[in-house]
């Protein structure tokens, strides 16, 4: 009997990978799987279990969970087609009798009105229709979301968004999936939700004085109306309709939809969530 993980080829899905290996689950006993396992050879040469795995081939799907004990399904990344890729991985958990399936959804997606959560709040749906016992990690935004774009917000000079002075509870890629090893390791999870951020909410001045202060160069962060924040998304070369959706999401901060206050995080991972602060200044230093 094994827990599975999906999209372990991407970067959260790997870290879920070493924080199981961390917490001393048996490398034997997990499964990583991907859609190019060439890409998991690394874990494989540690005495990971590595699959085959396309949310979009059932067949690849139901071979790799032969034997899933758990299972992490980790949302998909193809916006507009993860409802159904998502209702195959459950379909094929329920054909094999998980245990527990955990699936990674979007903070306070029983509320937000974001459009990025329509399709989480779809598969949780599906899950809750589906018989098969599971349990919600609401991830919240991921610290990396802005520390990604460092060098171009240096480049810049400023920050731009639609967020206003709504504050999001983001946290470390790393800590999402320490909590989700947590919650796999554990028993007594199916029906459990959990919404998950940082333990400090922040806005996009914040973020702005965060990076002036750990760089030296003053960032500003200038708030525009959501379509002329799509637009310059657009013009920097982002798709249409991913841009839509972004500047969409920082509505949704504006609202407070974004907001985490229930100390899950902190509690799963047994330490304060990475900071702000912490998050930058690793960023500012690598550039």
């Amino acid at each position: 009997m094994s827990i599975v993980i999906t999209g372990a080829t991407g970067q959260l899905g790997r870290h879920v990978v070493e924080a199981l290996l961390e917490r001393n689950v048996p490398a034997g006993e997990i499964v990583a799987t991907g859609r190019s396992v060439e890409k998991l050879a690394g874990l494989a040469g540690r005495g990971v279990q590595v699959k085959a795995l396309d949310y979009a081939d059932a067949s690849s799907v139901a071979a790799a969970l032969k034997g899933a004990r758990k299972l992490l399904l980790i949302s998909g990344s193809e916006v507009g087609q993860r409802v159904e890729q998502h209702r195959t991985v459950i379909e094929a958990a329920k054909a094999e009798g998980v245990e527990l399936l955990a699936y990674t959804s979007i903070a306070n997606a029983d509320s937000t009105g974001m459009k990025l959560a329509a399709e989480h709040q779809a598969t949780e749906a599906i899950l809750r229709e589906s018989g098969v016992p599971f349990v919600l990690l609401r991830n919240g935004w991921y610290l990396e979301n802005y520390t990604d774009q460092l060098p171009g917000t240096l480049a810049q000079g400023a920050l731009a968004g639609s967020a206003g002075d709504g504050q999001v509870s983001g946290a470390a890629r790393a800590d999402y999936a320490h909590a989700a090893a947590a919650v796999l390791v554990a028993e007594g999870q199916a029906g459990k939700v959990y919404e998950l951020g940082g333990d400090e909410a922040f806005s996009m001045a914040d973020l702005a004085a965060e990076i002036s202060s750990a760089t030296g160069k003053t960032i500003t962060y200038n708030d525009l109306p959501a379509q002329e924040y799509a637009g310059l998304l657009t013009g920097a070369g982002v798709p249409e309709a991913f841009a839509e959706i972004l500047a969409d999401s920082d509505l949704g901060i504006a609202r407070g939809d974004l907001l985490v206050s229930s100390g899950d995080l902190r509690r799963l991972i047994g330490r304060p969530a990475t900071s702000l602060a912490e998050a930058v200044r690793a960023a500012a230093a690598a550039v």
